[in-house]
């Protein structure tokens, strides 16, 4: 199994963005690397003119670079920065469907988890039009994951499964982040860069129930895949995706590589983990908030 770490999805500034893809070309537990903007296009001005240097960076060490495409397309100009990406020669992720009108004819793709492959049908449908590669939606119970990566080895699809990191429940076309600043999506002042891993949201309780990142609506506790390995593995995943964060990252890589090569026992794992809520309910088929 091998580990791919999926695209930043909140505001880290320019020199943030650097830096973290800097020390991941130097860390060889990694093998595959998502990288673009996933959640608001008006992200990109600040790490569009650093994107040929990574790509070079990680591909110069090993890494599959691949590129994102946004969960929501909205109008042109997203349309035709979508399209320009398939111009580029690097495999694409879709996270919105309709980027399919933009694959050329026989090109390969991956899909992203935040299309809704539910069933073998879709799958099936999606390798026709060429996806290589499926990152399964996270919500999904175990006896789906057993299913998928079946069809999957049968269609020559490789899995992924959501191993880290805060799920990507939701995503609009107006900014929760700004509005809470009384502000409009136009006029929002990248207010989401004062969260570089989200907003928590509680109930009127104090309880942690959600968190927001701009467009997007995650869940508060950050998902976490480490109790159920050796069932992935078993179920035949190919892959488990890292949402990077900017809490003890690094840290997070080398546990899940170290358990992944049978260095690290379950136990071990757990106790070296950051103290942060965690939740793997769906991937035990129970409430997904669940730990």
């Amino acid at each position: 199994m091998d580990l791919t770490i999926g695209p930043i999805q909140f505001f880290w500034t320019g020199e943030h963005w650097l830096r973290f893809y800097k020390e991941l070309a130097g860390d060889p537990s990694v093998t595959r690397v998502v990288l673009g903007e996933v959640v608001c296009s008006k992200r990109q001005p600040f790490f569009q003119t650093l994107l040929p240097e990574v790509v070079d960076l990680l591909g110069a060490a090993g890494k599959d670079v691949v590129l994102t495409t946004l969960a929501l397309i909205t109008h042109d100009r997203e349309r035709s920065q979508t399209r320009d990406l398939f111009a580029l020669g690097l495999e694409v992720e879709i996270n919105d469907l309709s980027a399919l009108s933009h694959v050329p004819e026989g090109t390969p793709f991956s899909v992203g988890p935040l299309v809704n492959v539910y069933n073998e049908g879709t799958l099936g449908w999606l390798a026709e039009k060429g996806a290589r590669r499926v990152c399964l939606p996270p919500e999904l119970p175990p006896d789906s994951i057993t299913h998928l990566a079946a069809a999957g080895r049968d269609l020559g699809v490789a899995i992924e499964v959501w191993g880290y990191g805060r799920l990507p429940l939701a995503i609009s076309a107006r900014c929760y982040h700004a509005r809470l600043h009384g502000r409009g999506k136009d006029a929002c002042q990248f207010v989401c860069a004062e969260h570089p891993d989200g907003a928590t949201v509680n109930t009127l309780d104090g309880t942690p129930f959600l968190a927001m990142n701009g467009v997007q609506t995650l869940s508060a506790a950050h998902a976490n895949a480490a109790r159920m390995v050796d069932d992935l593995v078993a179920k035949g995943v190919a892959a488990l995706r890292l949402s990077p964060q900017t809490q003890d990252f690094d840290r997070i890589r080398t546990l899940f590589r170290d358990r992944l090569e049978g260095r690290i026992d379950e136990k071990a794992m757990l106790a070296a983990m950051p103290d942060l809520p965690y939740a793997d309910g769906y991937l035990r088929g129970e409430a997904g908030a669940s730990w």
